[in-house]
């Protein structure tokens, strides 16, 4: 990362996906969507809207602001757009979220928030996936980091066209046939596209680049990383074709579905064994707590994996829907971000404070901006709550998923308040922080004047 520029605006994303991970986890704590409700029901999609999009997704845009330009080794193109993308998504999502919440009845909102916030959500990522593609597109040949990255916005922009769709559907807006067929018939690939390849392939691809990085691995391509990349791709293309299967009527979709979800069963498989053989291979023998918490994250997956299939054998698949998307959701997903957040955020901190002065005068290094015995406490807590939540779906006993809610709100917050620290410099040893004129960092936006590393 060193002689590239700082994203001016991924603090920003970071800051509002975090907020938006709070109120996700306050309305699970208040029972607002599933468990107590019903997954299908307006409830549920509010909250699943608000993790999905407003947590998981503007992390991703944040930290593929930063990355992008490091997997391909040039700058961002059009960085610009970053700003107006972020307000675009914020507006988006809260729109959409609150129409989702008037299809509830709990609130006074109008249903056609639903497709207003759809389209000022697609405008957002739009803005942001011209500004990833075009920087893809211009570092060709792609390493391959960065080719998970290009099928991850494919999906990205998939999901968003078929959520549209819904949300027009659902608003009354729309009412051929077309469009209603997708909405009964498409959830299923709306989710398959948006999860498993938005957001879980693109942290795949971007995790095979930090964890070499963060832990000193070798960073060289294997034969086994590219088939996970041409497995998981293969069956995110085959998902994506079942799309104009539905609209046309034809059969042969549960064939291709079976196909799909094992080439990503094989592929997760094999990625995992990539991630064994990165721990092992590092050179830094002492593991950060990022990469300790990560592997929390990782054993997820690996059980969500095991799960999928025992429900795909039984044939209860329905049943453990909620279950198994629960536990790739937070256990996965949400484990994996606030992992690489906790290093992410000093990462970036030091970088903006100290890069500069670095040969100048004394500098702390980045560990010293943070605390890790105090942290590795709420990571603990953190993944404990996943285990509790999600034995209570399996057991449909809603109160034990509010109480456990309530432990993982207590734990996000207590890290939310570990990256504020961090953001304020409050544990870096006083004879080394920033004085003479150096200010600390902005806790959410840039300052006026961009820096540059050195």
């Amino acid at each position: 990362m060193f002689g590239a520029t700082l994203s001016r605006w991924t603090m920003s994303y970071f800051a509002a996906a975090l907020i938006f991970l709070a109120i996700g986890e306050v309305m699970m704590v208040l029972g607002f969507g599933y468990p107590v409700s019903s997954i299908e029901a307006p409830e549920t999609l509010a909250l699943v809207h608000t993790i999905a999009l407003g947590w998981l997704s503007l992390l991703m845009a944040g930290a593929l602001l930063q990355f992008v330009p490091v997997l391909v080794g040039r700058p961002l193109s059009l960085p610009g757009l970053a700003l107006p993308a972020l307000v675009l998504l914020v507006v988006g999502i809260t729109g959409l979220v609150l129409g989702f919440v008037s299809l509830a009845g709990a609130g006074s909102f109008s249903p056609l928030l639903l497709p207003f916030g759809a389209t000022v959500t697609i405008a957002g990522f739009g803005l942001l996936v011209i500004v990833f593609a075009t920087t893809l597109w211009q570092a060709r040949p792609l390493p391959l980091p960065a080719r998970f990255v290009a099928v991850g916005l494919g999906s990205l922009v998939a999901t968003i066209a078929l959520g549209g769709t819904y949300a027009f559907v659902l608003a009354g807006l729309s009412d051929t046939q077309a469009a209603i067929d997708l909405t009964l018939e498409g959830l299923s690939l709306h989710a398959a596209l948006g999860l498993g390849g938005w957001l879980s392939f693109t942290t795949m691809g971007v995790s095979y680049r930090l964890l070499t990085m963060f832990m000193l691995s070798p960073d060289r391509e294997r034969q086994s990383s590219r088939i996970v990349w041409a497995l998981g791709a293969a069956a995110l293309g085959i998902v994506a074709c079942i799309v104009p299967m539905i609209l046309s009527g034809s059969a042969g979709r549960v064939v291709l579905l079976l196909i799909a979800a094992l080439a990503g069963v094989i592929a997760i498989g094999i990625y995992m064994a990539d991630i064994v053989r990165i721990y092992r291979g590092r050179k830094r023998k002492l593991i950060e707590l990022n990469s300790r918490a990560g592997i929390g994250a990782f054993a997820a997956l690996t059980v969500a994996t095991i799960f999928f299939l025992a429900l795909a054998v039984s044939g209860q698949i329905e049943r453990g829907v909620g279950p198994l998307v629960y536990l790739v959701t937070f256990g996965w997903l949400t484990g994996m971000g606030l992992a690489q957040l906790y290093k992410i955020v000093p990462f970036i901190t030091w970088l903006e404070c100290y890069g500069p002065l670095l040969g100048r005068m004394p500098t702390p290094r980045v560990q010293d901006l943070v605390v890790e015995t105090r942290a590795a406490f709420w990571f603990r807590l953190f993944y404990l709550t996943v285990i509790v939540a999600s034995a209570a779906l399996c057991l449909d006993n809603a109160s034990l998923f509010r109480v456990s809610s309530l432990g993982q709100l207590i734990a996000v917050n207590a890290l939310l308040w570990e990256f504020v620290a961090t953001r304020r410099l409050s544990n870096v040893p006083s004879n080394l922080r920033l004085s003479g004129g150096f200010a600390r960092p902005h806790l959410f936006f840039p300052p006026f004047q961009s820096r540059r590393q050195p």
